[in-house]
């Protein structure tokens, strides 16, 4: 007999439940959506904790936290209305003169952002390739660097980098890392658990799965005084996630494991069957054992590598545009992390002053019958090369 007496529940259980959710007046397992503006003080007339007004947040949305939070190993997490604005938020709490060290190639929102504050004299900025730790060494300034951001992998050609090993650097001139790893969510990598100080996805993609929320996540290993500034941050400004929103996201990450396997598994197909194919000059993804990121990835992500890519195509920069166009399964759509496979030529979306491959399409891997994908790239690249 099986002994039962010390058993947990795995942490799929845990997130398909969101964390055994069971409303305590009604036994509803599906949280309620909290729309309210405001709420009433009591009859003391003092503050009814831990809400007041909207932009503290809601029951519904710290739901939401609180099933991230479990799955990244945070001590909090705290959502925003888009991943930009968490972004912006990180950037804001920084103190004027900070100096921050960030990837040449990186989400070219995120990116245009930070050479904004640049310019306008709010920081100081050092770049590295991304994957490059030499590079990356070479830009912290120790005593100086408050910040250390990592894309991995990176957005839109998938490099690598080692979460553990940037994390020693940073920590060694006293700056924090943070990690965007929204190509791979946390049920794939836990980048806390590799010394990240604060992981950052788009809760837009992966996370909700559905496109229909735009969101943005920061989940901290320990809490303090810059923690504080970042949550003030979104209270000023308003930006914290509506409660429909975090409804819906909650609804996502029920099924988070599940849509994470059968993407995964669909890319990897993909990448096989056109690693080599005549009309494509480059796969880039890290789960082929050819790309120079394989190794570190498939520590950080247990093997399964994420269900994103890119692929290069033989000919001008219009043919590549012309395999956006011609798909019939693929949407040709911006974001990721989805249920439908997207299709996009980075290019034309990033704009002519981020540093792309003019013929790279970058392809976000849903849930399909695999073999529909495989024969929809092959159609359009033959109608684009013909």
């Amino acid at each position: 007999m099986t002994d039962k007496s010390n058993r947990t529940p795995s942490l799929v259980t845990r997130v398909t439940q969101a964390l055994h959710f069971v409303e305590a007046e009604t036994g509803a397992v599906i949280p309620s959506i909290q729309p309210t503006a405001t709420y009433a003080r009591d009859e003391s007339y003092e503050v009814r904790k831990p809400y007041w007004y909207r932009r503290d947040g809601s029951q519904t949305t710290a739901q939401a936290e609180a099933v991230i939070s479990e799955m990244e190993g945070a001590a909090e997490s705290l959502l925003f209305a888009s991943g930009m604005s968490a972004c912006t938020a990180v950037i804001e709490h920084l103190p004027t003169g900070s100096h921050v060290v960030v990837p040449k190639v990186m989400y070219h929102g995120v990116l245009a952002q930070i050479q904004g504050y640049a310019a306008k004299g709010r920081i100081n900025v050092s770049y590295y390739t991304a994957g490059n730790l030499e590079e990356l060494a070479a830009a912290v300034e120790p005593g100086q660097t408050t910040l250390v951001w990592v894309e991995t992998p990176n957005n839109p050609n998938w490099e690598v980098t080692d979460i553990a090993a940037a994390a020693e650097i940073a920590h060694a001139a006293g700056a924090k890392l943070l990690t965007d790893c929204t190509g791979t969510p946390p049920n794939l990598t836990r980048a806390l658990d590799f010394g990240a100080d604060i992981s950052f996805h788009s809760a837009t993609k992966y996370l909700n799965g559905h496109s229909d929320v735009t969101a943005g996540v920061l989940s901290v290993r320990e809490t303090g005084q810059f923690w504080e500034d970042i949550y003030m941050v979104r209270k000023l400004q308003g930006t914290v996630l509506h409660s429909f929103d975090a409804w819906l996201l909650i609804r996502g990450m029920r099924t988070l494991f599940l849509r994470v396997e059968r993407s995964c598994q669909n890319a990897m197909a993909v990448a096989k069957h056109f690693d080599g194919h005549p009309q494509i000059e480059a796969v880039l993804y890290p789960g082929l054992p050819s790309d120079p990121g394989h190794a570190v990835a498939k520590a950080q992500t247990g093997g399964q590598f994420g269900g994103m890519m890119s692929i290069i195509v033989k000919g001008t920069e219009q043919t590549a545009i012309d395999v956006t166009r011609f798909c019939e399964v693929f949407y040709p759509a911006t974001s990721l992390g989805g249920v439908e496979s997207l299709i996009e030529h980075r290019k034309t979306v990033s704009g002519e002053g981020f540093p792309v491959h003019p013929r790279l399409l970058r392809l976000s891997i849903g849930i399909e019958d695999v073999n529909d994908l495989i024969y929809d790239l092959e159609q359009a690249l033959s109608r684009a090369t013909s």
